[in-house]
């Protein structure tokens, strides 16, 4: 009788796992779906990184401009650019470009990964539901199927109403908790032409050094 008592809690806990795992995957489709509906995304967020044991308590602020594959990224003084071809790093303070091709590593999550990296790779979650200044904040909890992975799990806070993503939390293997929070999210916003381009003729004359790899 106990063993039909512990196989029928094991079956109801698994459905119940299923479920959670299922419903997870369903929110997630769903912020898939209305980021890629639209032409362009502009983010702005704040980055916290956090490390007790090695006494590490960093902020900052960046922005992203995303158009298909292409970006425009702002960070730590730094610019980005992806044209679809190349990825260009402009650093003001030391005068450089650097131009490389665009990572191939499955794992890397590169500015234009950054609001859909979850597609794939990942065990989901259902967790905790927030309520953060009046909008209901739901967390799926993403583990990476890849267990060499230098990541243990990712908190994902999703707006229920709005289906985007309002924070990313993660926890690194080496306790290094990483949290991004959207401060703004704009849509299809009128861009240049030339947002996307880079004019190396530019940086040349401001007397850069250009690095390609």
């Amino acid at each position: 009788m106990k063993k039909l008592f512990v196989l029928a809690f094991l079956l109801t806990s698994a459905f119940s796992m299923a479920q959670n795992s299922a419903k997870a995957k369903t929110l997630l489709d769903e912020v898939y779906n209305k980021v890629k509906g639209y032409k362009n995304i502009h983010v702005e967020f704040k980055y916290a990184l956090q490390n007790t044991e090695a006494n590490i308590n960093q902020e900052t602020r960046g922005d992203v401009t995303l158009q298909g594959d292409k970006y425009l990224f702002n960070y730590l003084g730094s610019q980005q650019l992806y044209d679809g071809k190349k990825v260009y790093t402009i650093v003001p303070e030391n005068e450089e470009v650097t131009i490389e091709n665009k990572s191939e590593d499955a794992n890397t999550v590169t500015p234009s990964k950054m609001l859909t990296f979850y597609k794939s790779g990942h065990n989901y979650e259902w967790d905790v539901l927030q309520n953060i200044q009046g909008r209901k904040i739901q967390y799926v909890k993403l583990t990476p199927i890849d267990t060499h992975s230098e990541i243990k799990s990712i908190l994902l806070g999703i707006d229920i109403e709005t289906k985007h993503i309002y924070r990313l939390i993660e926890t690194g293997k080496n306790g290094t908790k990483t949290t991004i929070t959207v401060n703004s999210f704009k849509t299809d916003q009128p861009l240049s032409k030339t947002l996307f381009t880079f004019d190396e003729s530019k940086y040349k004359k401001e007397g850069y050094y250009i690095i390609r790899n």
